[in-house]
């Protein structure tokens, strides 16, 4: 696992389905970055669907060049699948991938019970997502520096 807090390396994946809300993440993601992680490398990468993400964020933490994955998605209810049995089988994914790979992986993956196509909700969900991708950027900031301190307690008992 690589650990920078100085320049961290981020990788933000996310799905298509509902691109117009999930983007918004992103967009809260990089703005408070900004401030929290200043130096921070974000690479955005995008897959078709929720389903998708654990994988990727499998292959991009095996490549050691990351400091954490961030991964966001909207899985709704299209009436013919369980959603919340996507929901469930994406977070365990990203959940596994940070305990096989020890890069942390953090989920903005939201599944509303009752979602319509309306401009309010769609409106809503726009503004919670930016909100969210904020959050995460800030559980992103504080894993990194617990990581950091953590491998110099490691360095300093070596020593």
């Amino acid at each position: 696992m690589k650990t920078n807090t100085t320049t961290p390396r981020i990788a933000f994946i996310k799905a298509r389905w509902h691109a117009d809300i999930v983007d918004r993440a992103h967009d809260g993601f990089t703005a408070e970055a900004k401030s929290l992680l200043p130096n921070a490398v974000i690479d955005a990468f995008d897959v078709p669907g929720a389903f998708e993400m654990p994988l990727l964020a499998k292959k991009l933490a095996k490549t050691g060049k990351y400091d954490a994955i961030v991964a966001a998605a909207f899985v709704v209810d299209g009436g013919i699948y369980r959603h919340d049995f996507v929901a469930g089988a994406v977070v365990t994914g990203l959940m596994n991938v940070g305990l096989e790979t020890e890069v942390p992986c953090f989920s903005v993956s939201l599944t509303p019970h009752n979602y319509q196509e309306v401009d309010a909700l769609t409106g809503f969900y726009r503004e919670h997502f930016i909100k969210k991708g904020a959050e995460a950027a800030e559980a992103v900031r504080q894993v990194l520096e617990l990581d950091a301190a953590l491998a110099a307690e490691d360095r300093a008992a070596v020593a």
